[in-house]
Formats: structure tokens, C-alpha cells, sequence
């Protein structure tokens, strides 16, 4: 069967605006990434490893939602007489739900719940580590190194980039709303039988910005103030890291503000509003996902969409017979499967 390749312009009436923006200054290493198209909207030594202290404990949070059970008692052993640094005061022997101790993880920071969550989702921490590692290969991230599930550097050291840390954190605010609910969570309370628990949550960004939706802190004297955040304002879903900066808060809110105030979401493509001429294509046509990408005001008017079909008869309804390609000027941003449906 011979291939036909058709060209054709789509004219895209269906750029919807929904939001866009940043700089950094005291950052070592910072950026801001796109949560859901993955674009880097602003980076600064991006690929330099670092220490990165407690925000360590977004992966520790990563590996016990995909392993354990949010309303299993874990047990606190003797793994909690070693930690120090910020703390929830679990005594040993103590019980506390997984659920609250991800509270007490990501909330206060605490590294003796890092070690409780490690210890009782794998049997013992070294081998916890390993699925740290494994889950940073597996999301892309090319330039980390977990050797604990806190942060500390004493002993252990754990090693990432900006770049790395905003691929999991995108990555794990996406794909686990418990996450997004602690993240944001500014206040918390639990009872156990040894005692009552009041926790407020470090990141102070949450309380200073009003479009900030989450994160995670920390800081080492070695690692220097680490910071990964969320944000979302008009349907534009940022994340941004800095590495050993001195005044991360600030740094991050004057970040997001410059990216909201440049950059804005477009609706490239719309599945519910795809229409291509009858004369080029007699059955309807259809992508299954609609794409959305952020852009400045200039940018858009550079947005190209190339219709490339690849088979042009003997398919069957509902084959892939194509697709739609997206190019910002020269660079391809996207390659959207593009279907028909045959009449009946």
C-alpha cells in the first residue's frame, strides 16, 4: 500500500488564554519549570549537584505513597535514637499512622519520621534507599544520588540538582493528590496513645503568597537553605527550586510573580473543537487529548500546527492515521495522535 504525507496548516481557533513569568539572585542553583508541559521557564545553574537537605524527604514521601498503607500503624524502633536535627518526638516503640507520619515528614520536617516510614516500608533503610534511587532513574533524574531518607549530612550525603528536584517534585504533586493535601496543609493535629501532636508548617511561603500550593524546606549548614514549591494561578501550574539561597522565599515569590507576568497557558489544541475541511479529509478526524502549552505574547504568535497524515485509506474506524505536530518557530513541541471515525 502506497503512504501518502499531507501538509496541511491548521488554522487554530481554539487559543484559549488561561496565565504566564522571573529571576533569581541569591541563589547558587534555581529554577521554575511547567508542572504539566515540563518547559523550563527560568533557570540558573539548573544541572549542578548539590546538597540538598530536607527537601530529600519529597522522595521519602514519594516511595511511602506508592508503597504503603496511608491508615497502617508504623512502629517507631531504635532507628530514632540516632536522628537529630528537626524532629517530631516520636518515643520508641511508639505507634503512629503512616498518613500522620507524612504529615509530620513534610509539615515539620521531621527526621526521625523519615527514618520510622523507611525502617517499615522496607526492612530496614539502606534497602528504603534503594527505591529512592530507582524511583530517580525512573521520572529522569539524571544527576541525583540518595544515601538516607532525611536529608542529614553528617554521615550520609544526598546529592541532586534544581533541575532534577523539579522533575520529582512535578512528578509526585501530579500524580498523588494525598501529596497536594499535606503540601498545603498549614495546621495539623493527631493523637496516638503516648500523646497529642500540633504541628504548622515550615514553608512560610504558604503563609506570604497567596497562589503558592505546597512544598518542602531545607536546610543543612553544609547544603546552605533549599526550597521546592508549587504554585498555580490562572490554570498555570508552576514548580520552583532553589539550592543554597539565603533568602529563598523571597527569591521564590519574585519568581513566580515574573513568570505569571510574562508567560500565560495557551489551549493549542482542543479534542472538542478540531475541525479540518472536508475537501482535504471526507471522515472526521480527532485527537484523544487536548494540549495546552505556557507562551509569552510573542511566542504565540509563532505557534505552528502541521497535519501529517500517513495513511490515507484502508484503515479502520478509530486507527491512528496521523498526527498533529506543534512547533514553536523551528522546535517541535509536541507530536498529538491524531485518529478518524468513520461514518456509519
Amino acid at each position: 500500500m502506497k503512504k501518502y504525507v499531507f501538509l496541511l496548516w491548521l488554522v487554530v481557533f481554539c487559543l484559549f488564554p488561561l496565565n504566564v513569568g522571573a529571576l533569581a539572585f541569591s541563589a547558587k542553583s534555581a529554577i521554575v519549570m511547567d508542572m504539566d508541559s515540563g518547559r523550563i521557564l527560568y533557570s540558573k545553574n539548573k544541572d549542578e549537584k548539590r546538597l540538598i537537605a530536607s527537601i530529600t524527604k519529597i522522595m521519602t514521601a514519594t516511595i511511602a505513597l506508592e508503597k504503603g498503607n496511608l491508615n497502617k500503624n508504623f512502629e517507631a524502633g531504635e532507628e530514632i535514637l540516632e536522628m537529630y536535627g528537626t524532629s517530631i518526638y516520636l518515643e520508641y516503640k511508639e505507634k503512629m499512622k503512616l498518613r500522620d507520619l507524612l504529615y509530620g515528614l513534610i509539615l515539620r520536617s521531621g527526621n526521625d519520621a523519615a527514618v520510622v516510614i523507611a525502617n517499615n516500608i522496607s526492612k530496614n533503610e539502606k534497602e528504603f534507599v534503594k527505591l529512592m534511587n530507582q524511583k530517580a532513574k525512573e521520572i529522569g533524574m539524571e544527576n541525583t544520588t540518595f544515601s538516607n531518607s532525611h536529608g542529614l549530612d553528617e554521615k550520609t550525603k544526598n546529592y541532586s540538582t534544581a533541575y532534577d528536584m523539579a522533575k520529582l517534585s512535578a512528578y509526585t504533586y501530579k500524580k498523588f493528590s494525598e501529596y497536594r493535601k499535606i503540601s498545603k496543609t498549614k495546621e495539623y493535629e493527631v493523637q496516638t496513645k503516648n500523646k497529642s501532636y500540633l504541628w504548622y508548617n515550615r514553608n512560610k511561603l504558604l503563609n506570604s503568597y497567596s497562589y503558592c500550593t505546597g512544598g518542602k524546606n531545607g536546610y543543612t549548614p553544609s547544603a546552605g537553605r533549599t526550597l521546592v514549591t508549587t504554585a498555580e494561578k490562572n490554570g498555570l501550574r508552576l514548580t520552583t527550586v532553589t539550592l543554597s539561597d539565603p533568602d529563598e522565599y523571597q527569591t521564590h515569590e519574585e519568581l513566580y510573580e515574573h513568570i505569571y507576568g510574562k508567560y500565560k497557558k495557551y489551549k493549542i489544541l482542543d479534542k472538542n473543537h478540531l475541525s479540518i475541511d472536508k475537501s482535504f479529509f471526507p471522515d472526521d478526524i480527532y485527537i484523544k487529548k487536548s494540549f495546552s502549552y505556557p507562551l509569552t505574547e510573542e511566542e504565540k504568535e509563532n505557534i505552528k500546527t502541521t497535519l501529517k497524515i500517513t495513511k490515507s485509506k484502508g484503515y479502520r474506524n478509530h486507527s491512528q492515521i496521523g498526527m498533529i505536530e506543534v512547533s514553536l518557530k523551528d522546535k517541535v513541541l509536541k507530536k498529538v495522535p491524531l485518529y478518524v471515525k468513520l461514518k456509519k
